[in-house]
């Protein structure tokens, strides 16, 4: 059986969340023969208290959901003056994940994991109708919703400039969040293609006319060529434009 806490965290939110449990952990001093009842014990209060010490100022929250799950029914723990809990060596405490917890002051040690489910609310864009794999995204592609970024690993996309003008890389489904791994950024001119050359220095810039010599994609490196003939590299700005420090 589960019991569910709800918490509110600025920020990203596992940072929080690890916070939370900690604080909420640490806070036993000892585990009786029931230990599944003394961990889920007065959880709600010590979850609430622990965020509300940690939250920053002047951040949007996250609405955090933490669903505690109990330890499998069959163990049987000896009696435990002071139990260590730890994050075990390549978790995050976000989506569905677990907290280790081990005895460091009985006669018999033991180690046990707790499975634990981080759910985090909040604003993010989501697709507006069916997106085909390839199409280069714009405004009417995808609308503000209330999703869990924590559903999956990949970032959630929370701000418009960080998917505008990318190309979907797979079939995304109405009603999807934007996520860091559904697109990447879009070829907005082919090898040969006129551009303009926008040379920056130490208190100067150019701008110029030059042709590309690889194809350009937006914030990745393009090879263009000036009229006189010299070959520079530089960050492709947009599709007309070539970003050339000197």
């Amino acid at each position: 059986m589960k019991t569910q806490q709800k918490i509110q965290a600025g920020g990203s939110g596992p940072a929080h969340s690890a916070a939370a449990l900690l604080g909420l952990w640490l806070s036993f001093g000892a585990l009786a023969q029931d230990t599944s009842a003394i961990l889920l014990k007065d959880s709600q209060t010590w979850l609430d208290q622990a965020v509300a010490a940690a939250q920053p100022a002047g951040t949007t929250p996250l609405r955090l959901v933490v669903s505690v799950g109990a330890l499998d029914s069959r163990l049987t723990l000896a009696p435990c003056g002071q139990v260590e809990p730890y994050i075990p060596p390549g978790t995050r405490l976000w989506g569905k994940t677990r907290l280790g917890l081990r005895c460091v002051d009985g006669q018999a040690r033991w180690n046990v994991f707790l499975p634990v489910q981080v759910k985090a609310f909040g604003q993010a864009w989501v697709v507006k109708s069916d997106v085909t794999p390839g199409k280069v995204l714009d405004a009417g592609d995808a609308v503000q919703a209330e999703v869990d970024w924590a559903q999956e690993s990949s970032p959630v996309l929370a701000e418009m400039q960080a998917w505008i003008g990318q190309t979907a890389v797979r079939q995304l489904g109405t009603g999807q969040p934007l996520r860091a791994n559904m697109v990447r950024p879009s070829q907005v001119f082919q090898a040969g293609a006129m551009v303009r050359v926008l040379a920056l220095g130490a208190g100067f810039s150019v701008l110029t006319d030059g042709q590309a010599l690889s194809a350009g994609v937006v914030g990745t490196q393009a090879r263009v060529r000036l009229e006189g003939g010299r070959i520079l590299t530089g960050i492709v700005v947009d599709p007309r434009t070539v970003r050339v420090e000197l």
